[in-house]
């Protein structure tokens, strides 16, 4: 059939695409791999080598010798420990949550000898080499394998929906979504193996295994640039949050530090009196950073009503309340962009850490303030 070519040829160019993840990541990327990149990595590494020997398998490629032809390796047995390693440590839980990497270890070492003991009875004790023995195991084998692996993914998604309060640190840095996604398009992937587990079992036909093949070639792989992407954003805007809460330096605008005391030098009024300790507040508590900063938050905080504090600041700023904030967001971002300390920082993470809520909003204003893109500033200093 046309569509099992079709699912075959991308079923093997996941493969391929898998392996290069792998060399970029760890050999060629610039950003070091931590522990979080390490287990995405193994992650995917299971899935292209459980899906390359199914591609073999499916092509008929098949060794003369009676031990490889049947041994058929459970990769796919290390997907969801590696992949709950990988949530551990991007989530930073790891010494708060148990990892299930020795035993999915123990089991797989297990497995494989007990595969080649009943390899090696077939082949010299077995009456005409009858494989009924290797196809019963194999059997037993996929369901053990199936509600381990459903056991793990029970407890990824208690941790990610339920477990929210391991993990409030890193939802000052991500809001999780993107898992969230992935666990639920997940499930359906494990309906999908439970319906072939049991159509080969009750018909023998493998055709339910494709689309299985398929979703999860898709679903992993997704998961593996979206994880290593964000592990990266993240860890950027720790280092970058670090560091603007210990240089004390990036906290303060010298030219805008200047330009205000000239201001109140000119001006004597309360209003101006008022301004002045409104900017010092923001800037020394560096709270023009939170992304939920608002009027009415800002006035309950400085003790004004919301219209005086739009007023003072309309008056003073020479912008509106949200365009003000941002000036003070922009003139940050272009102090980090100057900085080579932070050259190996991404523009996006630079731009979520000093305020914006996404790069689109951050790129917008940049633009606004500036006439250039953070990018274009960063590459003209």
């Amino acid at each position: 059939m046309d569509i099992i070519r079709i699912i075959n040829l991308i079923l093997i160019a996941g493969v391929v695409q898998g392996f290069v993840f792998n060399i970029y990541t760890i050999y060629i990327s610039r950003k070091k791999p931590g522990w979080a990149v390490i287990y995405l990595n193994l992650t995917v590494l299971a899935l292209s080598l459980n899906n390359l020997q199914a591609w073999l398998i499916e092509i008929s490629f098949s060794s003369n010798n009676f031990y490889f032809e049947h041994l058929l390796v459970p990769w796919y047995l290390f997907i969801l420990p590696t992949f709950h390693a990988f949530l551990i440590n991007y989530l930073r839980i790891k010494d708060r949550v148990k990892s299930f990497m020795r035993l999915a270890f123990n089991i797989f070492t297990a497995e494989i000898l007990i595969r080649s003991i009943c390899i090696a009875y077939v082949y010299f004790r077995g009456p005409y080499q009858d494989i009924s023995l290797i196809t019963n195991y194999t059997i037993f084998e996929e369901i053990f394998n199936a509600l381990f692996s459903l056991y793990i993914f029970f407890k990824c998604v208690q941790i990610v929906f339920k477990g929210q309060e391991l993990y409030s640190y890193i939802l000052k840095f991500d809001k999780i979504s993107w898992l969230r996604i992935f666990l639920r398009l997940g499930g359906f992937v494990f309906i999908l193996w439970i319906v072939a587990i049991i159509g080969h079992n009750i018909t023998g036909n493998q055709i339910l295994n494709y689309p299985l093949r398929l979703g999860t070639s898709i679903l992993i792989y997704w998961i593996g640039y979206q994880g290593f992407y964000r592990y990266h954003k993240v860890k950027d805007r720790i280092s970058i949050r670090r560091s603007l809460e210990e240089n004390s330096a990036l906290k303060l605008n010298d030219e805008k530090s200047r330009a205000l005391e000239e201001l109140s030098t000119e001006v004597n009024s309360k209003m101006n009196e008022e301004f002045l300790k409104i900017d010092k507040y923001l800037i020394d508590n560096q709270s023009y950073l939170d992304p939920s900063l608002s009027l009415d938050k800002l006035a309950e905080e400085m003790d004004l009503s919301p219209s005086n504090l739009s007023r003072i600041v309309n008056s003073f700023s020479g912008h509106g309340f949200p365009d003000y904030i941002n000036s003070l967001r922009i003139e940050q971002a272009k102090k980090l962009l100057r900085d080579d300390d932070f050259c190996m920082y991404t523009v996006v993470s630079i731009g979520l850490e000093c305020g914006f809520n996404s790069r689109s909003t951050f790129y917008s204003a940049f633009k606004k303030f500036t006439s250039t893109t953070p990018t274009e500033y960063r590459e003209s200093t």
